[in-house]
């Protein structure tokens, strides 16, 4: 089992309870100390203290059994609004959201996630007719899908 695995295990092992999950592990060694990054996630969100508490107990195992032998940086945050949704329930956690989907080929698809499951999403596309602004309904198969990004209003 290579590091990114056992760190995933250790931090599933260690989530507080079922409303939270993990996004993704990425650990890179560029320059300086292994950094290793842990995106948490939730149902009803994350808090400071929740990734505050998964970082302790993952840095507590790593150092107990002495899986890395060099200095390293573990940060433990939720993902950032510019971060694409990476699950099935972060999609399902965004519903009614306004979401731009980048398609692995075609053009982008920009509207309010309506549903989502294991093989599609659907989306009521924004579409400009005039000054009118009406909504088509769009089916997308997670399989097309190269990335999806919630998008933030300002308005």
């Amino acid at each position: 089992m290579d590091l990114k695995e056992q760190v995933t295990k250790i931090a599933e092992d260690n989530l507080s309870d079922e409303n939270h999950f993990l996004v993704d592990v990425v650990i890179s060694s560029s320059k300086g100390p292994k950094k290793i990054l842990v995106l948490l996630d939730g149902d009803q969100g994350v808090t400071i203290d929740d990734c505050a508490d998964l970082s302790r107990a993952i840095g507590n195992e790593l150092e107990e059994k002495g899986l890395i032998e060099e200095a390293f940086r573990l940060e433990v945050s939720s993902p950032g609004v510019d971060y694409p949704l990476q699950s099935i329930r972060q999609y399902k956690k965004n519903i009614d959201r306004s979401v731009k989907v980048i398609p692995k080929e075609g053009k982008d698809v920009k509207g309010i996630l309506r549903s989502a499951d294991e093989t599609k999403i659907v989306v009521d596309q924004e579409v400009k007719k005039g000054k009118k602004t009406e909504y088509k309904e769009v089916e997308i198969p997670m399989s097309e899908i190269n990335k999806t990004i919630v998008q933030i209003s300002f308005k």
